[in-house]
């Protein structure tokens, strides 16, 4: 794909080309590891280039209609071929998104973090309604969740951690990944007053086998504890949950969502993984901005987002001035033209 996210065919059709020409290798499935990898790509690359293509012979054909129309002054094709345009544009909208996401876990699923910042109860309740409102997305996304680690505290969450997987869900939510800013009359003070809390987002790409991390047992350090909430009497008994630290980089993971120690050792583990890559990936690239963001304070001057209730509704990015007077729409999941406009703001600065 060429700068500026344009669609070309024969960055899509040659590589598919090579792809497919390998299937046909009589010792192809000789290595059962790498034929896997070899058709998951080709997968990939179809379900974004023949979109592509269906859209240009669906509009080659519109044109016609359109032409045959315009010269037999036949206006009852109008409705219809307005109808097949906002399709068509809707569609090729999409798909434009996709095109942004290239890199080389965007197609990956994620997990997703939210830490309760400044601002006491206030915080607290604040990052579990960002937790909702990005469930909610996630659902409307057709995503699967699952909730890996949850802290919770006085008027909602302390920290939650969540496993959202599906096509993109990297590509998409890694644009979330800073401080979040609420604006409101709280409803925990008893004199009305406005309140400013804050509550931090960090996003990092489950990533499989084909990419290694090196982890020494000597740099890791494990402790095990009793997970609380719900799960029964044995999951409150035992020294079940685990928490990963990685002490050249401080990386800390944990994980409590099964009753066996073993299960959520494996869960950490593979997140312990994903939040290395990135780590390394961002330094490789010299370009620490998104991993330095959870380091900031959670608190005023750090925020990318601010989510106004009072004096008046408005939801504003500050990276890409996108605006939002629906508020309520918003903290219900409708977070798309926000993940879109950075998306976009992301890739033109990428080639400035």
């Amino acid at each position: 794909m060429k700068p500026g996210g344009v669609f070309e065919d024969a960055d899509y059709s040659s590589r598919i080309a090579e792809l497919e020409a390998r299937t046909g290798e009589t010792n192809f499935w000789n290595d059962s590891s790498q034929a896997e990898k070899v058709l998951g790509e080709l997968k990939v690359l179809k379900n974004r280039y023949e979109p592509w293509r269906g859209l240009r012979a669906e509009m080659e054909d519109l044109s016609v209609l359109f032409e045959l129309s315009t010269e037999e002054k036949d206006e009852s094709q109008c409705p219809e071929i307005e109808s097949m345009l906002k399709d068509i544009r809707v569609r090729h909208d999409k798909q434009k998104t996709l095109e942004l996401m290239s890199g080389e876990v965007d197609k990956n699923g994620c997990y997703f973090t939210i830490h309760s910042g400044a601002g006491g109860t206030e915080a607290c309740d604040w990052a579990q309604m960002l937790c909702r409102m990005y469930l909610r997305w996630a659902e409307r996304k057709g995503f699967s969740l699952e909730e890996l680690d949850r802290l919770e505290a006085e008027g909602g969450l302390k920290s939650v951690t969540i496993k959202i997987d599906g096509s993109f869900a990297y590509g998409y939510l890694k644009g979330e990944t800073g401080v979040h800013r609420l604006v409101r009359i709280s409803p925990f003070d008893s004199n009305a007053r406005r309140h400013t809390s804050f509550a931090s987002v960090y996003v990092f790409p489950i990533i499989d086998d084909s990419i290694e991390v090196e982890i020494r047992p000597e740099d890791l350090r494990v402790d095990t504890y009793r997970s609380g909430g719900a799960g029964g009497q044995h999951v409150n008994k035992t020294d079940s949950a685990v928490r990963f630290t990685h002490l050249p980089t401080g990386i800390v993971v944990a994980c409590q969502t099964e009753r066996s120690q073993i299960k959520n050792r494996s869960i950490a583990m593979g997140m312990l993984k994903a939040r290395l890559y990135e780590h390394l990936r961002q330094e490789k690239e010299k370009d620490n901005e998104r991993f330095a963001q959870e380091k900031k304070d959670i608190s005023w001057g750090n925020q990318i987002r601010s989510y106004v209730f009072q004096p008046y509704t408005m939801v504003k990015d500050y990276r890409t001035k996108a605006e939002s007077g629906n508020i309520q729409a918003v903290m219900d999941g409708d977070i798309d033209n926000f993940i879109e406009d950075y998306l976009r703001f992301a890739w033109n600065n990428a080639y400035v």
